[in-house]
């Protein structure tokens, strides 16, 4: 930690703490840890928790599966938006925390208190008592508090790391261990956790996950007097909203060619652009184009919805010019929310043992994805990057990271489809012979679903990092916190057009049955692979014709 040092009236010299720096990065890293492992640990585990002890079909399941995570990815959104406008993230932090601890209680008590869950029956059985309207309120208003508590943490606590330090360098360094960190808790969650849910009992493992909620709410409030709080700014969308009206009022007047012309702001309070405004978008100019009485004599604006400074016109433009690589992100990442969703489905049908005596937990299948992800950010940071950085002499651009995610995401539902052809037809032959197992497993190791996950997992190293390094580094200052969350509300977009696809498929087709084994879920993937193939053709032609706003390795080109 930093100190500042002044002089007293009486002429002594003191020294007072400043706040932020790596101080912080342990409070906030184990707070990300603790709400991450608490959380994963009933999310990983849902889909069976919902078919298990709700009687929930396993499509349907699916897709609340989806609907959670997609929640789980939205509210970021509404999360930086408070803290960039409002309360600050601190404020944001604590309150979502303690909602996460509220949302696990009740759902302890859903699984701990026999009148809160319908009566328990055979798998697949069609006589299956149905959740009263009580027990279905205590599980969703769990599962409504526990997601917008994590959601609105998420990557608040990103932003809030960020805000700790003041070298772009060492935020990048941030990032790169904040996320390592959120998908090695997530790991520790979808397997400890889910196991003890598995073997030991629901109220045990959610019990650990209102430990770890309560843990980490404790943790991040004791390091409360070492945050540099970043006050809020108001509303950034208000100054969004009038440069448009300004524009649109104006729309009438002739645009001029001289910079001075153009309203700056007033006293070198407002961050300036340099010369005249850009040509790109130039009707948005006119926001800033001075005309009578639009000041007053000391320079400030008279009429805020007929006058913006040229910044606030050029924060605006800066969003519509990333608006569809944006777009692009969420065609990735709805194959991903599928994926992980039919996984789940996918190992019930499989043979999950690892040795005579353990079987791994259908829920926790999907770590080796996380796994994957944690090896592979490691080694880059470690590795890849500094022999990159000394063949090259730069790192690798935002741009490049995400356009080698888009490939390798395409590669990873290629060999879902593939193993999924090879799960079916030997469950298949399986009944055939009568060598179905309860709940139609079929003789096939659950482990032929890891190739699948590694490239999604390696995929995601790149696209995810050079997501979070784009947006903070392109969004307007007023909007950093809401660019952290840019990625959790491509994520909720996604997640829920996932839940949507999941439903057009069925209604339209019939791929997706209840019982998969008499579906063609490999038809789905290669779905998502061709889907992937013309999305990355549109990546490439949003890529090539963006211009970085803030890079300072390259003069404005684009990946």
């Amino acid at each position: 930690m930093e100190l500042d040092i002044s002089i007293s009236a009486d002429g002594e010299a003191k020294t007072e703490r400043k706040r932020g720096g790596w101080i912080t990065f342990p409070f906030l890293m184990a707070t990300s840890a603790c709400l991450t492992l608490g959380n994963t640990g009933w999310v990983s585990n849902l889909i069976v928790y919902l078919i298990k002890n709700f009687n929930v079909k396993s499509i349907e399941a699916a897709q609340i599966y989806n609907i959670v995570v997609g929640s789980i990815s939205l509210f970021p959104i509404l999360g930086a938006i408070v803290a960039d406008s409002f309360v600050g993230c601190f404020s944001v932090i604590w309150i979502s925390s303690f909602a996460c601890l509220l949302g696990a209680v009740l759902l302890i008590l859903s699984a701990t208190i026999d009148s809160l869950r319908p009566q328990p029956c055979e798998t697949g059985s069609s006589s299956c008592p149905t959740p009263s309207k009580i027990q279905f309120g205590v599980l969703y208003a769990g599962l409504a508090l526990a997601s917008v508590g994590l959601g609105s943490t998420r990557y608040t606590l990103a932003t809030m790391g960020a805000n700790q330090l003041s070298s772009s360098k060492d935020k990048g360094v941030f990032f790169n261990w904040y996320f390592f960190g959120f998908f090695a808790a997530g790991i520790f969650g979808s397997t400890v956790v889910v196991y003890v849910e598995d073997n030991v009992g629901w109220g045990w493992g959610f019990g650990l996950c209102v430990a770890a909620s309560a843990l980490g709410l404790a943790v991040f409030l004791s390091g409360s007097r070492f945050y540099l709080r970043v006050q809020a700014k108001g509303s950034p969308f208000t100054d969004l909203a009038r440069v448009v009206v300004a524009s649109i009022r104006k729309r009438k007047v002739p645009l001029s060619v001289r910079s001075e012309d153009y309203y700056c702001g007033r006293d070198g309070n407002t961050k300036m652009v340099a010369a005249a405004p850009t040509n790109s978008f130039r009707f948005l100019n006119r926001a800033a184009l001075r005309t009578e009485g639009d000041t007053r004599p000391d320079g400030s604006i008279s009429k805020p919805w007929k006058l913006c400074t040229l910044q606030q016109v050029e924060d605006l433009k800066t969003l519509i010019r990333i608006f569809p690589l944006w777009s692009t992100s969420i065609l990735l990442a709805i194959p991903i929310g599928i994926q992980l969703s039919l996984i789940v489905l996918q190992a019930l049908t499989m043979d999950r043992h690892l040795g005579p005596h353990f079987q791994i937990p259908a829920g926790s299948i999907i770590i080796f994805e996380s796994i994957f992800i944690c090896i592979s950010l490691f080694l880059f940071d470690r590795l890849i990057w500094p022999f990159w950085r000394k063949l090259r002499r730069r790192s690798p651009t935002p741009l490049q990271l995400i356009g080698v995610g888009h490939v390798l995401n395409v590669a990873g539902m290629a060999v879902s489809a593939i193993v999924e052809t090879k799960r079916r037809n030997v469950a298949r032959t399986a009944a055939t012979h009568h060598l179905l197992q309860d709940g139609g497993v079929a003789p096939i190791s659950a482990f032929w679903l890891v190739p699948q996950l590694a490239f999604v997992g390696v995929a995601a190293s790149f696209h995810f990092p050079g997501q979070v390094a784009l947006y903070y580094q392109e969004f307007p200052s007023s909007l950093k916190s809401m660019s952290t969350a840019m990625i959790g509300l491509i994520s909720g977009i996604a997640f829920y057009l996932s839940t949507a696809v999941i439903g057009c498929v069925r209604r339209v087709t019939g791929w997706l049955p209840d019982n998969i084994n008499d579906g063609k879920v490999d038809y789905v993937f290669w779905m998502l692979a061709a889907v992937g193939v013309v999305n990355f053709g549109y990546y490439l032609i949003c890529a090539i014709l963006y211009k970085y706003r803030n890079l300072e390795t390259e003069d404005g080109g684009s990946a």
